[in-house]
């Protein structure tokens, strides 16, 4: 059993649903829980209603996915529905936001932060829509701004999660760290990426481009975090491409203090979390080792 403490709050494993996986709705996020996870994250909520893009969205690659979801909304303001059966809820949540300006960010994190999630995400690093997201994440003093706008009117921990497109993730993170972040998740898809149909002569999916998850981007995810472990004081949620214990293993090894797990939802079950979080388990129990032993363990040199 991998109980841990997780700044105040109490979690059964380290494993956290992504956002944007599987909605709002109190009785899929109880889903979740109930089959291992140890942290479940919202679909990000944005300022204003947005249908997100046309069909086709999302492409199976096979080694991963493609997709172009478009970050789809209700709206901050129209969830009552779902904000009131998560009063009843008895696992940990995190809300995930995101705005078109630092104004919007505020605003949207002020409000979802009286509905009592128990952490804030905000998302500066979705690469599939044109007015939000990875614009402030690839930039320092915007990340800067927009964390220190929110920092300032929320009273849960603040999450920020960060794009692999950044020039320099782990100075993104840093000031991140110094404008207020509790924590970095890390990282969102990867990309914008591309598939042509070749007999239609067109881009697959309406959007033309799209993220890149799953396995593929798992090296990606574990260098990102490497790095980001180096350059903070604040704990990881690492995420990309997280199929396995034995990946859940090597990213916690590279640092992350948690293990964000998303598109292996599609590929193995809802019982993923269960499943990744037993091998885990038992890989330590393998090696008698615990993870705050292997917490970091790639950055110490060979002797």
């Amino acid at each position: 059993m991998m109980t841990l403490q997780f700044l105040g709050k109490t979690l059964k494993n380290p494993t956290v649903l992504a956002s944007g996986i599987l909605g709002n709705s109190k009785d899929i996020l109880e889903r979740v829980y109930e089959n291992g996870c140890g942290l479940v994250t919202m679909k990000s909520i944005g300022p204003a209603p947005r249908d997100g893009h046309k069909n086709p969205t999302v492409l199976d690659l096979g080694h991963g996915m493609i997709n172009a979801v478009g970050l789809p909304s209700p709206g901050y303001l129209n969830m009552e529905n779902e904000w009131k059966n998560l009063e009843q809820r008895d696992f940990p949540l995190i809300a995930s936001v995101y705005g078109g300006s630092v104004r919007e960010y505020q605003m949207v994190a002020e409000f979802v932060c009286s509905k009592k999630p128990d952490f804030i995400e905000i998302n500066i690093s979705c690469p599939n829509s044109e007015q939000h997201g990875m614009i402030f994440g690839i930039n320092r003093q915007s990340s800067h701004d927009v964390v220190s706008a929110v920092k300032s009117v929320i009273n849960v921990p603040l999450i920020v999660k960060l794009t692999p497109q950044a020039p320099d993730i782990a100075d993104i993170a840093k000031a991140c760290e110094g404008a207020g972040a509790d924590v970095i998740c890390a990282i969102n898809t990867a990309g914008p990426g591309m598939v042509i149909d070749i007999e239609s002569r067109m881009p697959v999916l309406a959007f033309k481009k799209g993220g890149l998850s799953g396995p593929m981007i798992k090296p990606i995810a574990v260098r990102c975090v490497f790095d980001i472990y180096k350059a903070v004081n604040i704990p990881i949620i690492g995420l990309g491409g997280i199929t396995t214990g034995e990946d859940a293993i090597e990213i916690i090894m590279a640092g992350a203090s948690l293990v964000g797990i998303g598109s292996a939802v599609r590929y193995r079950g809802i019982d993923v979390f269960q499943q990744v979080a037993d091998e885990m388990d038992d890989w330590l129990s393998t090696h008698q080792l615990s993870l705050k032993e292997i917490k970091g363990a790639a950055h110490k040199e060979k002797k």
